[in-house]
């Protein structure tokens, strides 16, 4: 059952908070990455994207809370689902998350070559249908539109989770909103920072045969 639920686009920190609330006892939390080390994963989502029932209670069997895509493309159901769980809207500047989401989610699911696993061949299939398509409407490159969507999301997120249960949060601001938030000690440790282009790029290169 999920105590947490991320609804932060991904690219707004989303990695970072995965590390940060597995570091708290809210783990294991899903991400769009972990399913290429859980490929049985990616047909659930298909399906959610292609409008089928969905029995979320089977999509995160076995998990404590949920951050970036595909979960934050269905937040509204996940929020009424778990009525119980708490928000945290991760959230970016426009300009910053389009050049960071375009220059490593977009173009890496956009990538056709025929080097990907099947693995990283299916999720690349999924996310499109879950983000690209569905989210962005096919329209992700009209940066006007992918930041006016990514705008859209932020407001509806704020106005319609109760705010007893909704903390907007920057990743900069470490651990304290979030440990406040959640009730939680501040661990000894810095604040998780990772899932920069170049660790973006070292995880898709572990599931692309290298060109000869």
């Amino acid at each position: 059952m999920l105590e947490v639920i991320g609804t932060g686009f991904g690219r707004t920190g989303t990695f970072s908070l995965k590390a940060a609330l597995e570091t708290l006892g809210f783990g294991p939390c899903h991400h769009m990455l972990g399913m290429l080390e859980r490929p049985d994963e990616i047909p659930l989502w298909s399906k959610a994207a292609q409008g089928g029932p969905t029995d979320w209670d089977e999509v995160y069997r076995g998990y404590r809370s949920s951050v970036d895509w595909p979960g934050a493309r269905f937040w509204r159901d996940l929020v009424a689902h778990y009525p119980q769980a708490k928000v945290i809207h991760t959230v970016r500047d426009p300009e910053g998350w389009y050049d960071s989401a375009r220059s490593t989610i977009h173009r890496a699911a956009m990538d056709d070559s025929p080097a990907a696993s099947p693995v990283l061949t299916e999720m690349r299939k999924m996310s499109r249908e879950v983000v690209w398509d569905g989210q962005f409407g096919g329209r992700f490159t009209d940066a006007d539109h992918a930041k006016r969507v990514f705008a859209e999301h932020n407001r509806a997120v704020r106005a319609e989770v109760d705010p007893g249960r909704l903390l907007v949060f920057q990743v900069t601001q470490g651990w304290e909103p979030l440990c406040r938030f959640l009730g939680v000690p501040v661990p000894d440790e810095p604040f998780p920072r990772s899932n920069g282009q170049d660790d973006f790029e070292a995880m898709l290169d572990e599931h692309t045969t290298p060109a000869r």
